[in-house]
């Protein structure tokens, strides 16, 4: 088979990308391992599809730490109000949280999706499932389908694969045996082991709301969730990557008081009451903050001051992150240096790559799909530039 445009992943990556080269009246096939499209989009949008994050620019790419100058002009052409703009374009209604979260009014991604692949369908998009790439043979893309292994002959090829998390929904990384130039996956936006006593156990399952949390230089403020194999949730995968580098993980269980203040009001209890008691009287400390307390701050000073220290700057021991296979994404994938600046593989010409394919990593709240969907539309306008060039 011989196309003008093959796109080699169905997610929102490889779906903006074929969108891209469909506008501007390419022939598109876009190939799927999955017998679907668009699994981890849906996956995503189980709790609430937050598609981007109202925020300055500045500090919206601030969120990709490192990467932001990498990603810099993909976000510049297609961020948080484009990504608004675009899902506004497809009929539905988004609004912001107080958080600066933007979602579909819906929570869902079902709709966004099935309006997606209809505009894919009236750009003459062609999509071919259950067809799982192998490699090149001769210059040729093979796939593994149905009816046998198929060869596709492209002017340009757009992977977009994603990486090595939920390999259930199509993305396991077996595609880096195939291509030079990719750094090793670890996950991203994960939990991470704690090796609990059995005291903890009535905890597991419970939030821990309203806490501050540092790692290194970096600190966040919002909810995790203790859990038997340790802790998860939005504020831990916020700081993940410091982390799983070696970062130790710091609590401040009470961030709208001072240390002094704190400090004040355990003195104005009666030392004869029991510390549960105190906290609770005098700090409205919820169980779940005290059993932290009790279980990574041993021994409990007694004295305000040293107690105040230690509410305020807690130490929560961490083992390793969770599997990869859980984690909401990865870091690794093709390098920087193996992409030039239209993401077109350096040892490949016409080969180009968007996604999570790429090596950066960002947290939850938007800033992972607005970067799949703006290094899709941005590999795909250099694959149609590669085009009219030819």
């Amino acid at each position: 088979m011989q196309v003008e445009a093959l796109v080699i992943g169905g997610g929102p990556a490889g779906l903006m990308a074929a969108e891209s080269l469909g506008r501007a009246g390419r022939s598109v096939v876009l190939a799927e391992r999955m017998p679907s499209l668009g699994r981890k989009f849906l996956m995503a949008g189980k709790s609430g599809l937050n598609l981007t994050k109202e925020e300055p620019f500045d500090a919206f790419l601030g969120a990709y730490g490192a990467d932001g100058d990498w990603l810099r002009p993909m976000l510049e052409s297609f961020g948080p109000q484009e990504t608004r703009l675009w899902a506004e374009g497809l009929g539905q209604e988004m609004f912001t949280g107080s958080t600066g979260r933007v979602f579909p009014v819906g929570m869902k991604a079902s709709p966004l999706l099935r309006a997606w692949l209809g505009r894919l369908r009236d750009l003459g998009v062609v999509a071919r499932t259950r067809w799982d790439w192998q490699g090149w043979q001769d210059g040729a893309a093979v796939f593994a389908t149905p009816e046998g292994l198929q060869h596709v002959s492209a002017q340009v090829t757009l992977l977009a694969m994603g990486g090595a998390s939920w390999p259930r929904l199509g993305s396991d990384g077996g595609w880096a045996r195939h291509l030079d130039g990719v750094a090793p996956f670890t996950p991203a936006n994960c939990g991470f082991h704690v090796a609990w006593s059995q005291h903890m156990a009535p905890q597991f399952g419970v939030p821990v709301k309203a806490v501050a949390l540092r790692a290194g230089a970096q600190e966040t403020r919002g909810e995790f969730v203790l859990s038997r194999a340790g802790v998860e949730g939005g504020a831990i995968y916020t700081l993940s990557k410091a982390l799983r580098e070696g970062a130790p993980l710091e609590l401040d269980l009470l961030p709208d008081l001072s240390e002094a203040e704190v400090a004040r009001r355990l003195a104005a209890t009666r030392r004869a009451e029991s510390l549960s008691n105190r906290l609770r009287k005098a700090l409205k400390l919820d169980p779940v903050k005290r059993a932290l307390l009790q279980e990574c701050g041993r021994p409990v000073p007694e004295a305000p001051e040293a107690l105040a220290r230690r509410l305020k700057r807690l130490a929560l021991p961490l083992g390793a992150p969770f599997d990869i296979e859980t984690a909401i994404s990865t870091a690794g994938g093709l390098t920087r240096a193996a992409v030039d600046a239209g993401l077109m593989l350096r040892d490949r010409p016409g080969v180009f790559a968007a996604g999570e394919m790429l090596d950066w990593e960002a947290p939850t709240g938007g800033y992972l799909l607005t970067a799949c969907l703006a290094t899709g539309l941005w590999a795909g306008q250099q694959a149609e530039a590669y085009l009219r060039k030819m």
